[in-house]
């Protein structure tokens, strides 16, 4: 039976790639974001390599609207059985939290952290019934070290290592896990707005979204409450080869 997974923030950037990497392994999709235009534009590319696939423009920092997309998800697919919490925001670029504007700090916190926890909460129920799932949380490195004009960003990451190693420790024994992966400095849009100047080579998302595929679609990987860093697994591939 071909699994359901659900990815959060997936109109661009690590979303996209994550979507259209799983899409290769032939899985069910339900995607989300707030962009319609864009999301719509990575939902016809994942129906190209032959997956099945549903996309909800949804705002998930919106109880409303996890609710929607989670109900449209199981209704159609029946269950969800991986579930990718990736979207996030930045905030305003580089600044120091001296200046950071308060708005903008509680919305960076309310998508970055609290989507996550909801996303969660609302598909954990399905997935406690069949003692079956496994939930991954994207990380950072400015997850763990606090980083100077990283602001709300590097915070929310805090909060989502928190959140993680309290659901993974309330989940033992359940059938039900929940990791966290750091993709790593990424070419993403997002990183060109936390590193304008940049000068150093960065990560494909693409490559990086095959360490997500394995680490979701590997049942016999013990993930519970594990912290993986998906550029160094990609480094330790490339050895091996």
């Amino acid at each position: 039976m071909k699994a359901v997974v659900m990815i959060t923030g997936a109109s661009k950037g690590l979303g996209r790639a994550l979507t259209l990497a799983f899409a290769q392994q032939g899985v069910r999709l339900a995607i989300c974001a707030r962009g319609e235009e864009l999301l719509q534009k990575v939902e016809r590319e994942a129906q190209e390599l032959g997956a099945e696939v549903i996309a909800v423009n949804a705002d998930i920092s919106d109880v409303k609207d996890v609710d929607r997309f989670v109900s449209i998800a199981e209704e159609a697919f029946g269950r969800v059985d991986v579930l990718i919490n990736n979207a996030s925001i930045f905030g305003p670029g580089p600044t120091l939290l001296a200046d950071y504007p308060h708005h903008d700090f509680a919305e960076v916190l309310q998508v970055n952290a609290m989507n996550p926890f909801l996303v969660t909460k609302r598909v954990l129920p399905g997935m406690l019934t069949r003692n079956k799932g496994r939930i991954l949380n994207v990380t950072s490195e400015a997850g763990k070290t606090g980083f100077a004009e990283w602001g709300a960003y590097g915070i929310s990451k805090f909060a989502v290592e928190g959140l993680t190693q309290t659901w993974a420790d309330e989940l033992q024994d359940t059938g039900v896990s929940v990791c966290m992966v750091d993709p790593g400095e990424m070419d993403t849009e997002m990183h060109w707005i936390a590193v304008p100047d940049c000068d150093y080579e960065l990560s494909d998302p693409n490559d990086v979204a095959k360490v997500f595929v394995s680490i979701a679609l590997n049942e016999s990987m013990e993930v519970n409450g594990k912290r993986f860093e998906a550029q160094s697994l990609l480094d330790e591939k490339e050895e091996s080869q």
